[in-house]
């Protein structure tokens, strides 16, 4: 898969985070091309949430630098980064529960509303209009890609898993980002459920213009979906590159496997794509 894309959007370098004494993160470097599909993978406990909460601003770095778009955002808070075009979703769905599909998704464009919080509680005409322009595009765009029109009115906590992990998606697509940053989109999703997300997030990339970075344990969907893959372990990246390259890579392999099997790696990852999603570059 082609990208076709050479300027990095989105720069990682000689990212260290240290708990305590404990480094979760170790020297991390990393680029992410504009308008490609890069995903972090690692078994668990390598670090990938860690780097997904430091570039979006939930962590404080202990040393290294994060550019986006060619800017440091290192001393920018989660709402200056999503201002900026950043936004992802979660592992463990982060949604309100006792609200509407419709009102969590309006909650994303909040960082780009112009209308002061007494404009909004006096609803003036600035205020209306604005909140018609936001519903309309949501409605027509971003309700209609994702095809939940049928649940924009029920409550969230009314929802199968599989229809919040697309309704948080939703939300993210209504900060309007450049960079979207997936935790685990597919977790606990079944098959029909995974093929659904894999084509949303490559038209996501292709139709939308959206840069996607990616944190995933299915090794069928981001050998299928990604331009560029990073694999982390205890901290550190252990290889960089295209897919191809990196599922051959010895490091690799040790990481999953314990020992240095490229065959039983190959035959884990083509099983993985045979049983995962089938989607076209």
């Amino acid at each position: 898969m082609n990208a076709g894309a050479t300027a990095s959007l989105l720069e990682v370098e000689n990212l260290t985070l240290t708990f305590g004494g404990v480094k979760a993160l170790r020297g991390v470097s990393f680029q992410v091309k504009e308008g490609s599909v890069t995903s972090v993978i690692g078994p668990n406990g390598a670090g990938k949430t860690s780097v997904f909460n430091t570039i979006s601003g939930f962590y404080k770095p202990s040393a290294g630098s994060i550019s986006f778009n060619g800017r440091s955002i290192l001393g920018m808070t989660p709402p200056q980064r999503a201002a900026l075009g950043l936004a992802r979703s979660f592992q463990n769905i982060a949604l309100f529960r006792g609200m509407t599909v419709l009102d969590n998704i309006k909650l994303g464009r909040h960082c780009h509303l112009k209308t002061g919080p007494l404009a909004a509680l006096f609803y003036t005409p600035a205020a209306r209009r604005e909140e018609e322009a936001l519903r309309q595009e949501i409605e027509e765009r971003i309700i209609d890609f994702l095809e939940i029109d049928h649940i924009r009115k029920a409550p969230v906590s009314a929802l199968s898993y599989g229809l919040q992990k697309r309704v948080e998606l939703a939300r993210a697509l209504a900060m309007r980002p450049k960079l979207l940053l997936l935790d685990e989109p597919v977790a606990g999703m079944n098959r029909e459920e995974t093929e659904d997300m894999a084509r949303f997030i490559l038209e996501v990339r292709r139709e939308w213009g959206v840069t996607v970075l990616m944190v995933e344990h299915d090794m069928g969907l981001v050998m299928d979906l990604s331009d560029h893959v990073v694999v982390l372990n205890f901290g550190q990246v252990i290889a960089d590159g295209k897919p191809s390259e990196v599922q051959s890579n010895p490091e690799v392999i040790k990481a999953y496997l314990g020992a240095g099997d490229i065959e039983a790696l190959r035959l884990r990852f083509a099983k993985a794509a045979q049983v995962g999603v089938q989607v076209a570059a």
